[in-house]
C-alpha cells in the first residue's frame, strides 16, 4: 500500500546577489541589443563530432595566442633601421652596429622578463596557424565541403591562408638579422624581376634602393595592424556563413542534406572549445619552453654582403625558395631596354600564380565540369571521387617536392651527397612526381570502390568453410549491417555530362555549343573512370543463393534491408533513420 506525502515542497532559496546581478544584466543587454534571441538560437546550433573539425579550431586558438603575445612583444619592439652601436648582455655583439630593430630583438630576448619565451611562444603559433590552415583546407579540399552553397567561404579561407602568409613574411622580417634580411633580398629580386613595372615596385616597397631605411617601419604596420584587422574580418565573416549554412557532417546512416547529426553548442561544445583553447595554448607554451627558434643573436644584424649558409625561411615559403633553387639560371633575355629574367619570374611569380589561381577557382571549375546547382551539406568519402582525390594528393606531391628542393644544402650536407645531383633529381621528381602520385591515387580510390562493392554485394570473409552434400565447398560471408552498408551505397554516381547535338533537326548550329562541349570534356576528365555503387536489383541478384540460401548465417539479415542506392532509386535513409531521431532542422542531438 502506497502513501501520498502531502507535506508542501521546500521553498526555493532567494538568489545570491551576483545571480541577481548577472539577471539584471542580461536583461538590460537584451532589451536594448535583443541578445537574448540571437543567443538562443546560436546555442541551440547542431555542430556534429569529428575530430577533423578541431583543425579550424586550432587555427582560430593560435591566431588568439598570436594577438596576445604579440601585444606583448609591440610593448618592447622598437621598429626603426637607425643605426645604433649595441650593448647588452650578449657579449659576442657588444659594440657591433646594427639597426634599433635587431637591438630591441636582442634586449627583448635577454634583458625583458618572459621576453624570449614570448617570442618563441609568438613564432610557434604563427608556424602552427598556417599547418592548421592548410590541413583544413585539405579536409575541405578531400571530401567537397567547398561545394554549393559554401563556394564564397572556400574563397574566404583561401583569403585567410594568404593573409597568414603574408603575416608570416612580415613577421619574420622585423628582427632585421641576416636570415630575414635574405628573405627580403630574395623579395626585392622577385619583385624586379616583374617585367616594366618591376623596379618601380621595389622603390615603392624599400622606399629607395634595397635595403633603403623606410621597409622595418612599414612592415611593422602592416604586421600588427593592417593583416590582423582583415584576418580577424574574414574569421568573423567565415564562422557567420558556417551558421548560416549549417555545418558539413560526415556520411553516415540517418544523415543528409537536410539534418545535421551531434550535439548543441551549449553547453557540450562550449565546454570542449574551451577546454581545447587551453591544450593548444598549452602545447605551444611547451614548445616554446623546450625547442629554441628563430635564434637571431647566432646570425648576426643584418649586412647585404653576407649570406649565411644552411639559410631557409620558415616551412610555408619554403615552396617559394625551393622553385627558385630548382630552377636554371641560364633564361635571362634582353628584349630591348628590358631584361626578362625567367630564373625568377617563373618560379617565383609564374608558377606560384597558377597555382594558387587553380585552388581559389576549384570550386567553380568543378561545379562547371559537374553542372551541379543542388546544395550539398554531406561531405564525400575522398574514394568516391577519385580524379577529385588524386589531384589533390598531385599537388601535396609537388609542394613537398618543393619544399625539399628548398633545403637542397641541408640535405647534400648532411648526408654527404653532391647538391648538383639533388637539384637534378628533384626538377626530374617535379615533374615525374605529382604524375606517379595521380595515377596511383586514382587507382586506389578505384580499387576501394570496388572492394566496397564486394563487401556489399558478397560481405565479409568469415574464413568459414561449408561443404554441401554435393561435395560442393563453400565459404560463408558475414553480411553487412544496416550502417555499414548505407555508407557504402550512399554516394551518387557522378556521370560524365550528356549534350545535345551541335545542330538541331534543320542543321542550324545551337547556340552555346561551344560551353557545353567544353563542359563536357571536361567532365569526362574528371568522371570518364569511376565504378558505380550497387544498385537494390544487384544486391537481390548477389543474395539469391539457391541451395546456399540453407545456411542460417548467410542469408536471413538481407532480406529488405536495401530500399535503394544511388544507381537511379532512392537510399537507404527510410530504413536507418529509424533506428535515431531526427530533427528536420538541425539533427538528433545525439549521433
Amino acid at each position: 500500500m502506497s502513501t501520498v506525502d502531502s507535506r508542501p515542497a521546500p521553498a526555493a532559496a532567494p538568489p545570491s546577489r551576483v545571480e541577481r546581478a548577472a539577471a539584471g544584466t542580461a536583461d538590460y543587454l537584451d532589451q536594448r541589443t535583443g541578445i537574448g534571441g540571437a543567443v538562443k538560437e546560436f546555442a541551440r546550433k547542431i555542430f556534429p563530432d569529428h575530430w577533423s573539425f578541431l583543425l579550424g579550431e586550432i587555427a582560430l586558438y593560435s591566431f588568439v595566442v598570436l594577438l596576445i603575445s604579440g601585444t606583448f612583444l609591440t610593448m618592447f619592439f622598437v621598429p626603426s633601421m637607425t643605426e645604433v652601436h649595441y650593448h647588452g648582455p650578449w657579449a659576442a655583439m657588444d659594440g657591433v652596429q646594427m639597426s634599433e630593430a635587431f637591438a630591441s630583438t636582442l634586449r627583448l630576448s635577454f634583458e625583458v622578463r618572459g621576453g624570449l619565451l614570448m617570442r618563441q611562444i609568438h613564432h610557434w603559433a604563427a608556424l602552427i596557424f598556417m599547418a592548421a590552415i592548410v590541413t583544413h583546407m585539405m579536409r575541405v579540399f578531400f571530401t567537397g565541403a567547398f561545394r554549393k552553397p559554401r563556394e564564397l567561404n572556400w574563397l574566404v579561407g583561401f583569403t585567410l591562408m594568404i593573409l597568414g602568409l603574408l603575416a608570416g613574411f612580415s613577421g619574420y622580417s622585423l628582427p632585421d638579422d641576416v636570415l630575414s634580411g635574405n628573405g627580403l633580398r630574395i623579395a626585392d629580386g622577385v619583385a624586379r624581376a616583374i617585367p616594366i613595372l618591376g623596379s618601380y615596385i621595389s622603390f615603392a616597397l624599400f622606399g629607395g634602393e634595397f635595403p633603403g631605411t623606410d621597409l622595418i617601419p612599414r612592415l611593422f604596420t602592416v604586421h600588427i595592424l593592417l593583416i590582423p584587422a582583415l584576418i580577424l574580418a574574414l574569421i568573423g565573416l567565415h564562422l557567420l556563413m558556417v551558421v548560416l549554412h549549417k555545418h558539413t557532417q560526415y556520411p553516415g546512416s540517418g544523415r543528409s542534406d537536410k539534418n545535421v547529426v551531434g550535439y548543441p553548442l551549449f553547453p557540450i561544445y562550449v565546454a570542449k572549445a574551451g577546454g581545447f583553447f587551453f591544450v593548444v595554448f598549452a602545447v605551444i607554451a611547451l614548445m616554446a619552453a623546450t625547442m629554441t627558434i628563430n635564434p637571431v643573436w647566432n646570425y648576426g644584424p643584418f649586412d647585404p654582403s653576407i649570406v649565411g649558409a644552411g639559410a631557409q625561411p620558415d616551412w610555408y615559403m619554403l615552396f617559394l625558395e625551393g622553385g627558385l633553387r630548382l630552377m636554371p639560371g641560364q633564361t635571362e633575355f634582353v628584349i630591348g631596354q628590358y631584361t626578362l629574367s625567367l630564373n625568377i619570374l617563373v618560379p617565383g611569380v609564374v608558377i606560384p600564380g597558377i597555382l594558387f589561381t587553380a585552388i581559389a577557382l576549384w570550386p567553380f571549375i568543378e561545379a562547371f565540369a559537374t553542372g551541379d546547382k543542388r546544395e550539398h551539406h554531406v561531405l564525400d568519402r575522398p574514394r568516391n571521387v577519385p580524379f577529385r582525390t588524386a589531384f589533390g594528393v598531385a599537388f601535396l606531391t609537388a609542394f613537398f617536392v618543393l619544399i625539399l628542393a628548398g633545403s637542397n644544402d641541408l640535405i647534400a650536407t648532411h648526408f654527404h651527397l653532391s647538391i648538383n645531383d639533388i637539384t637534378w633529381t628533384f626538377r626530374i621528381l617535379l615533374f615525374v612526381g605529382p604524375a606517379i602520385a595521380f595515377w596511383i591515387t586514382k587507382r586506389i580510390c578505384l580499387s576501394l570502390q570496388r572492394k566496397d562493392r564486394e563487401l556489399v554485394l558478397h560481405g565479409h570473409e568469415t574464413g568459414r568453410i561449408v561443404r554441401f552434400a554435393s561435395g560442393e565447398y563453400i565459404e560463408v560471408h558475414k553480411p553487412l549491417d544496416a550502417h555499414e552498408r548505407w555508407l557504402r551505397v550512399q554516394h551518387e554516381a557522378n556521370r560524365p555530362l550528356e549534350i545535345e547535338p551541335a545542330e538541331d533537326s534543320r542543321g542550324v548550329r545551337r547556340k552555346g555549343f561551344r560551353v557545353d562541349a567544353l563542359r563536357q570534356r571536361l567532365s569526362r576528365v574528371f568522371y570518364e573512370d569511376r565504378v558505380e555503387p550497387v544498385t537494390p536489383a544487384e544486391l537481390a541478384a548477389a543474395h539469391s543463393h539457391g541451395a546456399h540460401d540453407a545456411l542460417p548465417a548467410a542469408h536471413d539479415e538481407h532480406a529488405g534491408e536495401l530500399t535503394g542506392a544511388s544507381g537511379g532509386t532512392r537510399h537507404l535513409a527510410a530504413d536507418v533513420e529509424n533506428t535515431e531521431g531526427t530533427d528536420s532542422t538541425d539533427g538528433p542531438k545525439h549521433p
